[in-house]
């Protein structure tokens, strides 16, 4: 299971408030790629894909990937505000190694 934090899931509703098209939901997934081996991917779409597991938290739709599913579960997503700027942290207990981005990790020994 994914947990979005309040300031996540109230990131994520003023951003599907602003979108010019209907949104249905947050999709979330891992792909192969970044610093470290895996980056997290993340964007409003009108609708689940076929294979996606739909959670709902706080009034918000998540629609996971299916095939990312095991990369994200316990996976805890927050929306954080810092001089640095501003954006969706992962804390994700799957994650053997992260990049000092936060948005790049490995399941490996291997490092950033």
């Amino acid at each position: 299971m994914i947990a979005l934090t309040e300031s996540a899931i109230d990131a994520v509703r003023n951003a599907i408030a602003g979108a010019a098209a209907p949104v249905g939901g947050l999709r979330i997934l891992v792909e192969a790629g970044g610093c470290a081996g895996f980056q997290y991917r993340m964007g409003l779409v009108a609708r689940p894909d076929p294979d996606d597991l739909v959670i709902d938290q706080g009034g918000v739709r998540l629609f996971v990937d299916g095939a990312s599913g095991a990369l994200l579960a316990g996976t805890t997503i927050d929306f954080v505000v810092a001089l640095e700027g501003s954006g969706f942290t992962f804390d994700n207990p799957n994650a053997k190694t992260q990049c000092g981005c936060g948005k790049s990790f490995s399941q490996g020994g291997g490092s950033c």
